[in-house]
């Protein structure tokens, strides 16, 4: 394991060498990409996105909805497509599972996400709880902001993943009236009408949404519907607020995860438990109320505050136990910006907080069938499971030449835990308070106008959720205790995740186009890993902190014209991530890798652009095996799969349609891996399949 990190890191350099001394463009040429500070809001347009990310010391992405729509999109897996460095898969519906350099390897599908800081719009929406997904509709994005890694610092993300910000629609980017309607395979269709506009001082968009889909397996059909706006304010030259709503209800049944076996013969079967129990997973109506007003103090210095509401009642039915969780949360964040001179120097200083609290996270369990002698309803038990997290940080940025900047920054992260089963009353109670902190050390350099080098060396902190503590205790009611005999009984402590990782790469434009190459090694201590003990119907899962681990990767983006004339462009972009997570001498797994992920994942898009409009693409995507077990004894396969897809969109911009075409070869593969502990080569049931061969259609119609 010890010799394979030289040899990846000679590859690396000697790669970003490379593309560091090819030419540039004669137009790129003329713009450097070292540019002034840009603060980004909703409203800014992607380019300049991109320009502030090229000030930031690490890998990120910036992803365009505008282009993601000229295709289905059905869900966050199809926004997070073609990234290099990103994994988002999708189990069939909403739920799915997205990681960033090995964060949150531990999650299965459909479960509040690990490892990555979410936020909308700026806000917090990942919490002591995670990260809910029912509110990403992606028709109500104009962009996403992604930032791998640590270079989340800033915003207060300090998880392995890093920070992902969905960036909302406003009457800035999308003026008029926008009606949108896909529908394909299966039952899918989704349905949008949209409207935004500007009057003097006030800009507004308002949207309602709705989806359905009957699905790829058996016992898979859901749907979803809501409604999102987002208002914003220029009180004056200095002032700005802009307020948020969002609320989307959602219900999808849980068919559950295959064989190896099934997913090669009979990849549309449900597991066989979850149709016994009528598996399925109701979210009854999740609201989202937020604001977000920035202060311009004077020429130089700005302050930026913002407060969320948000709740999110659940109704799980995906075991043998009726599980009711009312979920809301508080979280705000507070950010000071002030450019001044340093020993000479241009310097920015940031300083920021950010805090989620968890105003209820309560459940009530009850028994959804007969057992035991006890009849359908009964109340088994009742547990909370609250946690406040808070981070305060504070970085400058220094411009030590017109080539060379760096950045340092500390973090100190306060977490608080308070977990217990109140019903039936127990003596055992989590009541703990921790402090732990965050350093980072990053550098940015121009090398030419067309190249820039960038590093960092950065800490992160992930605290464990608060139902982790209690949803996979050890401890048990004895018998004796009526039906809730043999439910956990009190919590278990579990220590944070920590990370200390280094990370160099590089990105610009030359000959081959727009290019990014990074390279990355975590020294992984206590990190969250978690093992399904018993299966549907009865499911359980455990999660515990690990011995050391190692997450290293390649993360590789190539964005290229093959050839432009007079009528038209040829291009092809790349997406290319090498993932190597492993155990360090392990007392039972030794140096396994660690299950859930492909070591390998490529997408590719082959793309001829009209002038008139028109356009017509042929993509692939490939992932290597993946082990399914701790033991490393059982691997799901390998896929290679096709899909193409043709559109149109009108020069006026008044009207689009495509025709997409998904799988074309109908492949069998496994989308997601959910880990088991030793499965001693038993070909157990533990992923879920990918979409076999799909047709999609879809027209947006735009009125000014």
């Amino acid at each position: 394991m010890t010799s394979a990190l030289p040899r990846t890191c000679v590859l690396t350099v000697a790669v970003l060498t490379a593309l560091a001394a090819l030419p540039a463009h004669a137009e790129t040429a003329a713009q450097p990409t070292t540019l002034d500070r840009v603060e980004v809001t909703a409203a800014e347009t992607t380019d300049a996105a991109r320009k502030a990310l090229a000030r930031v010391p690490g890998a990120g992405n910036v992803i365009d909805l505008a282009k993601v729509a000229q295709g289905r999109v059905g869900g966050t897996a199809d926004v997070l497509a073609y990234q290099p460095g990103i994994s988002a898969q999708s189990p069939g519906n909403e739920g799915t599972k997205v990681s960033i350099r090995g964060s949150g390897i531990n999650r299965g599908p459909g479960a509040h996400a690990s490892g990555i800081a979410v936020s909308l719009d700026g806000l917090p929406l990942t919490a002591a709880g995670g990260t809910p997904y029912e509110l990403l509709e992606p028709l109500w994005l104009s962009r996403v902001d992604v930032l791998r890694g640590a270079n989340g610092f800033e915003r207060g993300a300090l998880a392995l993943g890093g920070a992902i910000n969905y960036v909302s629609r406003s009457g800035r980017d999308a003026p008029g009236l926008e009606l949108h309607y896909e529908a394909g395979s299966r039952g899918y269709q989704k349905r949008s009408l949209g409207y935004g506009g500007v009057q003097d001082a006030v800009d507004y968009y308002f949207a309602y949404t709705d989806t359905e889909f009957d699905g790829y397996q058996k016992h898979a059909s859901g749907d979803g519907k809501g409604a999102m706006a987002n208002i914003g304010w220029q009180i004056n030259p200095d002032l700005q607020t802009r307020f948020f709503l969002r609320y989307r209800e959602t219900n999808h049944e849980t068919p559950g995860r295959l064989t190896r076996a099934q997913i090669r013969n009979d990849p549309r079967a449900a597991n066989p438990a979850n149709l016994a129990i009528d598996a399925k997973r109701p979210q009854p109506g999740s609201t989202w109320i937020g604001n977000m007003t920035t202060l311009q103090l004077d020429e130089d210095s700005s302050l930026q505050a913002g407060l969320v509401y948000h709740k999110y009642p659940m109704d799980l039915n995906e075991s043998l136990y009726r599980q009711q969780l009312d979920y809301a949360n508080l979280n705000a964040t507070l950010d000071y910006l002030r450019r001044h001179t340093l020993f000479g120097h241009d310097s920015v200083t940031t300083l920021g907080l950010r805090v989620t609290h968890d105003l209820d996270a309560d459940v009530r369990e009850t028994l959804r069938f007969a057992s035991n002698g006890y009849p359908a309803g009964t109340h088994t038990r009742d547990f909370s499971h609250h946690g406040t997290d808070s981070t305060l940080h504070v970085s400058n940025e220094l411009q030590l030449s017109d080539a060379l900047r760096v950045q340092t920054g500390l973090a100190l992260v306060q977490t608080r835990r308070t977990v217990e089963v109140t019903w039936p009353r127990t003596d055992a109670r989590l009541n703990e308070r921790d402090w732990d902190y965050a350093p980072r050390l990053g550098f940015t350099w121009q090398a030419s106008p067309a190249a820039q080098w960038f590093g960092n060396l950065s800490r992160s902190v992930e605290p464990a959720h608060p139902w982790s503590m209690i949803w996979g205790s050890n401890q048990y009611f004895a018998a004796g205790n009526g039906a809730s005999s043999g439910r956990q009984r009190a919590p278990v402590e579990l220590d944070n995740q920590t990370a200390t990782t280094l990370e160099l790469g590089a990105r610009g434009e030359g000959r081959i186009g727009r290019w990014e190459l990074t390279g990355y090694y975590a020294h992984v201590n206590h990190e969250l890993l978690s093992v399904e003990v018993v299966p549907v119907p009865n499911l359980f899962i455990a999660e515990n902190n690990a011995s050391p681990t190692v997450h290293r990767g390649i993360e590789a983006g190539l964005d290229s014209t093959l050839w432009q004339g007079g009528t038209g462009r040829l291009s092809l972009r790349q997406a290319y991530t090498f993932s190597d997570f492993r155990y360090r001498h392990d007392d039972r797994f030794g140096d396994n890798r660690l299950p859930g992920l492909p070591v390998h994942f490529y997408q590719a898009e082959l793309r001829y652009d009209h002038a008139s409009g028109a356009y017509a693409a042929l993509n692939t995507e490939y992932a290597s095996r993946v082990f399914v077990d701790y033991a490393n004894s059982v691997r799901a396969d390998s896929h290679l799969i096709f899909g193409s897809r043709v559109g149109f969109d009108a020069p006026s911009g008044r009207w689009q349609g495509w025709l997409e075409l998904r799988n074309l070869g109908d492949r069998h593969y496994a989308a997601t891996v959910t880990p088991g502990y030793d499965d001693g080569g038993r070909d157990v049931a533990r992923s879920t399949p990918g979409e076999g061969f799909g047709v999609y259609a879809g027209v947006r119609l735009r009125f000014e």
